[in-house]
């Protein structure tokens, strides 16, 4: 809980109030400023500060709307607290369909960044000075890359107790044991001392509805568990404890050519299911694609088209490959709709 005052960029936000800033973060050759859009909401009374990120990776877009979904909720009235969201972290990314910055550079592996550095440690020592230093907490959203599918997922530091418990209350069907990479948001944030999730869900460049409910979701249960809003008056099945992988790995084509795949994102496979065959145009020369262990597919390539080596299935390992599959189901079953989704900016996700 933090009762300090609040300044981002000069401006001092006051409880009670929602607030746009632009960061200036450069500018393009034309002359023209980038900025990147930070929105706070600051409740009457004081509590954790939260900083929910998305588009770090400048192609990863579900975040966005996940974020503008967030910010519409009438719940908020009630809020604890502080909401720093930033839809769109890498804003030259997103303009270009990107995941990386105009020098190629990742910006996901170049945290904490510096001020006199590349474009990339600039936005990254950016973002670290005027939001993350200002947090308690943080949920940082992502996707899988182009033409791949993540099953929604946690990744965090689970040795971290707190981390856990926020990892559990977001109530998705699998949190991965994740270690911190270097140059990651998620590594310079454990050295603020900042618990932090990473919620990875659907696919570059395009919006799952799936994805997104369990996302906006997924927040205001952390946000709940940090009693930032009060619990939930509706009624809902009974809290089922998420299942932890502890591990897992990647299945690659053996050969290149045209892949059939047979499991989607979620299946349970058992050591030498089949989980695709990778053909020639003519179909005359094929190679089934087999697993050795047990598990949940968790990501998947959703382009027919590979190359030698290319990352095809992602498979996460349990220790009760049963428990996770029927978590999977219930997961899918609630958070499935079952029309359009409507165009009103309170569609009922929670």
């Amino acid at each position: 809980m933090s009762k300090s005052p609040l300044t981002i960029h000069g401006m001092t936000f006051k409880p009670g109030t929602k607030t746009t800033v632009e960061l200036p973060v450069s500018r393009l050759y034309t002359h023209t400023p980038i900025t990147m859009p930070v929105h706070v909401v600051r409740g009457k009374k004081s509590g954790p500060r939260l900083f929910v990120s998305a588009a770090i990776h400048g192609d990863e877009i579900n975040g966005v709307e996940i974020i503008r979904r967030l910010l519409n909720l009438s719940t908020l009235k009630r809020l604890r607290g502080t909401i720093i969201a930033v839809p769109v972290v890498n804003v030259h990314g997103l303009i270009n369909h990107s995941r990386y910055l105009p020098d190629r550079r990742d910006l996901n592996r170049s945290f904490p960044g510096s001020e006199k550095g590349s474009l990339a440690a600039r936005l990254a020592n950016l973002f670290m000075q005027q939001i993350v230093s200002q947090s308690t907490h943080g949920i940082d959203l992502h996707t899988g890359a182009i033409n791949r599918s993540n099953l929604p997922q946690i990744r965090a530091n689970l040795d971290d107790e707190e981390t856990h418990r926020l990892a559990s209350a977001f109530d998705v069907p699998v949190i991965i044991s994740s270690n911190l990479r270097d140059g990651s948001l998620r590594e310079s944030a454990a050295a603020y001392g900042i618990p932090m999730l990473l919620y990875e869900a659907g696919e570059a460049l395009r919006f799952d509805e799936i994805s997104i409910r369990a996302g906006v979701k997924g927040i205001i249960n952390v946000m709940r568990a940090l009693d930032m809003l009060p619990p939930s008056r509706s009624k809902r099945k009974k809290h089922i404890e998420p299942v932890v992988a502890r591990s897992s790995f990647w299945i690659r084509a053996p050969d290149s050519g045209i892949i059939r795949t047979m499991v989607p994102l979620g299946a349970r496979v058992k050591a030498d299911t089949l989980l695709g065959v990778v053909a020639d145009p003519f179909g005359e020369r094929e190679t089934q694609i087999t697993t050795s262990y047990s598990g949940i597919v968790i990501g998947r390539t959703n382009l027919p088209l590979v190359n030698e080596g290319d990352a095809l299935f992602h498979i996460a390992r349990f220790e009760h490959v049963k428990e996770a599959e029927t978590k999977v189901g219930d997961f899918q079953d609630e958070h499935s709709p079952e029309e359009l989704p409507s165009p009103h900016p309170e569609s009922p996700i929670i």
